[in-house]
């Protein structure tokens, strides 16, 4: 009786202690809410309003938003987690991986071509610096962490926009830079949305080695980890482009320019609406059941395409 009563109360407990690890997990999985990147960056300046924002002073401060909202979320930074509750995870840590990924782009485009007069001008030593912490291996749990790099990363863009306010460093908001990102934003939003259209099979490949024409199809394994890189980035890029929105608003006063902008961060944006399943519904065709990548996929291809119309209207001039 005596050993029924003990194995009785280490099942008990075991089963409390895996709810109490899962209701975490479940906490620790809810996407962070958008921000306001103009409001932040009002804040944290000092100022009353903003005119008074140095060019680019909105831009580093969503990057520096991004990268502390990876850092310090509930759970914090959850990619790398090696103990529970954090390794109970499976979707957060890739819609971190997308966010991570948009940080990088967003910063690359910085450090090579905004924050540079010309191609071969010098490059700014915070920026030369933050980029490469931002691409520290994302899964690194050991010294150095992840998070311990990417912490090194946001104060070096902290530096950059300190000298910023202090108009001791550079941001060249010209029609040429923003085409420098749109051009990477057009590749990433491209590549996600055959990613996810690819979970109905519909995304045909040519193989040479086999059939061709084959239509190859995303594993059910890593429909929902597509799903929520996507909704990653796409959260990390509504961001950006509303920062580019203010401080490239000189070069976007062209009304049709600043609509398929615009265009860009409400498509992206309803991409971001709730889902009430919670699987991520890979149904077919006409069938019962929704298919949750197919629809994001439309919403970041009309993204994809008007980011190829904007960047067609800034060559045209």
């Amino acid at each position: 009786m005596r050993e029924k009563g003990l194995l009785w109360t280490v099942g008990v407990l075991t089963i409390l202690v895996l709810g109490i690890f899962l209701a975490i997990a479940e906490y620790w999985g809810e996407e962070p809410e958008e921000f306001d990147v103009l409001a932040s960056a009002i804040q944290d300046a000092g100022v009353k309003n903003s005119r008074e924002l140095p060019l680019g002073y909105t831009y580093a401060t969503t990057l520096i938003d991004i990268g502390e909202t990876l850092l310090y979320k509930p759970g914090g930074f959850l990619v790398n987690d090696m103990f529970p509750p954090g390794v109970f995870e499976d979707n957060m840590p890739m819609w971190e991986y997308g966010a991570l990924t948009a940080l990088r782009d967003a910063t690359s485009a910085l450090r090579n071509h905004i924050a540079r007069a010309q191609s071969q001008s010098k490059e700014d030593p915070d920026l030369a610096q933050a980029e490469p912490f931002f691409y520290f291996d994302h899964t690194s749990w050991q010294l150095p962490s992840s998070e311990s790099e990417y912490q090194k990363g946001i104060e070096a863009m902290m530096r950059y926009r300190a000298r910023l306010m202090k108009r001791e460093a550079s941001f060249f908001s010209r029609a040429d830079n923003l085409r420098q990102y749109l051009e990477i934003l057009e590749k990433r939003l491209g590549s996600l949305s055959n990613r996810l259209s690819a979970s109905a099979g519909d995304m045909s490949q040519v193989n040479a080695d086999e059939k061709r024409g084959m239509v190859i199809k995303t594993s059910w394994w890593n429909v929902d980890d597509i799903f929520f890189e996507a909704r990653g980035y796409s959260w990390a890029a509504i961001h950006v482009l509303k920062a580019i929105e203010f401080d490239f608003r000189d070069i976007l006063g062209n009304k049709t320019a600043l609509v398929s902008l615009q265009s860009i961060i409400h498509e992206l944006e309803d991409g971001q609406a709730p889902f009430l399943s919670p699987i991520i519904l890979n149904g077919d065709g006409f069938g019962i059941f929704a298919n949750y990548s197919l629809t994001l996929a439309n919403y970041i291809a009309r993204a994809n395409a008007a980011t190829i119309d904007l960047r067609n209207l800034l060559q045209q001039g």
